[in-house]
């Protein structure tokens, strides 16, 4: 039960997570949700820990592809100081804008992992996709009224998901 809604890894933060982890998974490259996951979903200018953070994977030679259900318009706006690519409307929990975010890397889908810091969109798209995920604690302790809609169910799913999977922990890295 529930199943599609486990994540492979769960780490306190998406800055943990580094290039020698990815790399030691198989992981080429990453996709990863925008609100909330890279940046607080009402501050779209971004942490410096954040820019360091893309500039690492950057270096590293891992890209790093945004797949939001938000409209181009928004998206363009919160990745253009970054330099991202980006899939929007991405239609999470369907798995269509995982397939494309991997598609536009060039990459094979046992290639890469979706990092998001929701079960109910990001983690069950990446599951339907087929693809790894990462689910990171959210940047910020509050959310868009659309996502705390989610957050409810959210909830109840993960107490499941810990009661049933104990090695699903958060942790500092994967």
């Amino acid at each position: 039960m529930f199943s599609n809604y486990k994540p492979t890894w769960m780490v306190d933060a998406i800055y943990k997570i580094t290039p020698s982890q990815l790399k030691k998974q198989g992981i080429k490259g990453i996709l990863t949700d925008l609100d909330n996951t890279l940046i607080a979903w009402n501050n779209p200018d971004g942490t410096e820990e954040l820019k360091s953070w893309l500039l690492e994977m950057k270096n590293a030679g891992i890209p790093v592809v945004v797949v939001s259900n938000n409209n181009s318009e928004r998206v363009a706006k919160a990745v253009a100081p970054f330099g991202l690519q980006y899939v929007h409307r991405a239609l999470k929990p369907f798995s269509r804008g995982i397939k494309q975010g991997y598609q536009l890397l060039g990459l094979k889908k046992e290639d890469v992992v979706m990092i998001g810091d929701q079960i109910m969109t990001d983690v069950k798209a990446a599951n339907g996709a087929g693809v790894r995920s990462i689910l990171v604690q959210p940047v910020i302790p509050t959310d868009s009224w659309k996502t705390q809609i989610n957050r409810a169910a959210e909830r109840k799913i993960m107490r499941y998901l810990l009661k049933h999977n104990p090695e699903l922990k958060w942790r500092g890295g994967i």
